[in-house]
């Protein structure tokens, strides 16, 4: 599953972006600042989207930071800053996309999922064990010829078995995995699901 980081300095755009973001099926970290972003950056980072106005420096400085490491994540610019010479500035400084505050929660997703599409010839989008496959993209799973409904927990729990197959698992691995919790509390949530 992508991984997004998002990087806003507003609270709650920041908690209105990530709530949509991991409801569509992505996970999902916020930072408020600059130097939030520096200690989650990290190989498993898919794609950050960046304010470029933030409490604690430039956006577009920290973009070139990001540039210079070996690891090197997709970036979407989202900022009030609407001038074409800003748009120019942030796509030369190594930025992906580029979107203008306000914008539409059907645009950021569908240029989220348009990033990693073009990102996705240089990883691994189809999962596949045996007859069972999973579109990581468009989220959607099928069982040789036929498709699977699944709800987006459902579609979590089967992703990280999959990838995970033929290891043993504990249910905590699950629970921090798939719930996000790192205690046992949720063994019977994890026991219907896998029932």
């Amino acid at each position: 599953m992508p991984r997004i980081l998002v990087i806003e300095d507003q609270p709650n755009l920041l908690r209105s972006i990530t709530r949509t973001i991991q409801e569509s099926g992505f996970d999902t970290v916020g930072a408020n600042s600059l130097q939030a972003a520096r200690s989650l950056i990290s190989p498993d980072v898919d794609l950050v989207l960046l304010d470029l106005m933030l409490p604690d420096g430039s956006g577009l400085d920290w973009l070139g930071e990001l540039r210079a490491i070996s690891h090197r994540p997709l970036v979407l610019i989202l900022t009030a800053r609407d001038a074409i010479a800003d748009r120019v500035a942030g796509l030369d400084a190594g930025a992906d996309d580029y979107l203008v505050k306000p914008f539409a929660f059907d645009e950021l997703l569908a240029r989220i999922r348009a990033l990693l599409r073009r990102e996705g010839s240089e990883q691994q989008t189809v999962l596949a064990v045996g007859d069972l496959r999973v579109n990581l993209l468009d989220r959607t799973a099928w069982r040789g010829d036929f498709d699977l409904e699944l709800q987006n927990r459902q579609f979590e729990l089967l992703v990280f078995l999959m990838r995970h197959a033929n290891q043993v698992v504990t249910r905590e691995m699950i629970a921090e995995a798939v719930w996000n919790e790192e205690t046992a509390t949720w063994t019977n949530v994890i026991s219907v699901h896998i029932n």
